[in-house]
């Protein structure tokens, strides 16, 4: 969740007080330890002690971070740390000069007069409900922010983790357009292009026969009916490509013309205002179309749904069916191309399809990036 977005109500109060007394032993351990390390590092006990410190630190760091994630939501990576060689002197260099481990320290300190403010904060919520209702979620999406901040990788790692995404995004959005260049020319050969050869031949065979007007009327009517065929896939290719009616009316009308034409039923709902970004529609639309068309033929089901709404950051699609389940996201599989598509604008698709239904495939994505 991000620290901008409010925490529950209950749960930030249940933090916020019983915080507290963790907020004092951690302070006391740490502050103890420390001091005394400091004060007998001229003796070499201190280096041990110093160790200790820094091991009591990140213990509760690390208990922290999940007492953060369970209460208030916040998910907190823990930092990248320094490698160090064996034995005590050379651990307790590499703490030294190891930045995660100061802020842990820092955090420790700080978190024992804030810890002050905000069980008072706590005690006031549960006694004022007006105050629990809309000041406390305030502190606690404020705290998931600091923990986030010290506790988590420093700024370096976190553009070092976000170049990485974005060259496995890029990675995936380009197999996914050459998946989609090999299914437009397999389409095309297949269907189409067979179509008008089938056409040709026709006009061919009638142009020998032109002393027959019999068979000419019946070569010209096959040819016909084959160019009307070849039309139809081609518009039924293009469709699947880009929907006219996705640019001129949007993701509603889209959907809808779309899920008319399965051999289900499908119900649909759409709330997407203000209309997201030309890219975060046409991948809902290629998702949901390649969804249904996987429901359709493989999934044994009558009925599905899709759902697409929108908040402020995500465009979230659900699609879901009443098949025989069993679906998964495999390698070189139809979900994990889905996957794929909406890893190119930092989306995550997800699916849970258990034995004997129902299949959910969920699609997150973002209206930035």
């Amino acid at each position: 969740m991000p620290v901008t977005q409010r925490p529950r109500v209950v749960r930030t109060i249940g933090f916020l007080i019983a915080s507290f007394p963790l907020r004092v032993v951690a302070f006391v351990l740490v502050l103890a330890t420390t001091l005394l390390g400091i004060a007998t590092t001229m003796l070499w006990i201190g280096i041990p002690i110093l160790i200790t410190a820094t091991s009591t630190a990140r213990g509760l760091a690390r208990a922290e971070r999940r007492w953060v994630r369970v209460m208030l939501g916040v998910d907190v990576p823990p930092p990248r740390r320094h490698p160090h060689g064996a034995g005590l002197l050379l651990t307790w260099q590499t703490r030294l000069v190891d930045p995660a481990t100061w802020r842990e320290l820092l955090y420790a300190l700080l978190a024992f007069p804030l810890g002050i403010v905000e069980f008072v904060a706590g005690i006031v919520s549960v006694a004022v409900p007006p105050f629990g209702i809309f000041v406390a979620p305030r502190i606690g999406a404020m705290h998931g922010a600091l923990a986030l901040s010290m506790l988590g990788p420093d700024r370096t790692a976190q553009l070092e983790a976000r170049s990485r995404q974005l060259k496995d995004s890029r990675a995936r959005g380009v197999d996914a357009v050459e998946a989609e260049r090999k299914r437009i020319e397999r389409d095309l050969h297949d269907g189409a292009q067979q179509r008008l050869v089938a056409v040709a031949m026709s006009l061919g065979r009638a142009q020998l026969k032109l002393d027959d007007p019999a068979a000419v009327r019946e070569l010209v009517g096959a040819a016909h009916t084959d160019a009307k065929l070849a039309v139809s896939e081609l518009r039924d290719l293009a469709r699947g490509i880009y929907s006219p009616v996705l640019q001129d009316r949007g993701l509603d009308a889209a959907l809808s013309a779309l899920t008319a034409r399965m051999p289900i039923h499908v119900d649909v709902e759409v709330t997407v205002e203000p209309r997201p970004p030309a890219p975060v529609e046409t991948t809902t639309y290629f998702i949901v179309s390649e969804t249904l068309a996987n429901i359709a033929k493989h999934a044994g089901a009558d009925r599905a749904s899709v759902r697409v709404t929108r908040d402020d950051d995500t465009v979230v699609v659900e699609i879901i069916d009443n098949g025989h389940g069993g679906a998964s996201v495999r390698p070189g599989g139809g979900l994990a191309g889905l996957a794929d598509r909406a890893g190119t604008i930092d989306g995550v698709l997800t699916v849970v399809s258990p034995a004997g239904g129902p299949t959910v495939v969920r699609a997150d994505l973002p209206v930035r990036w």
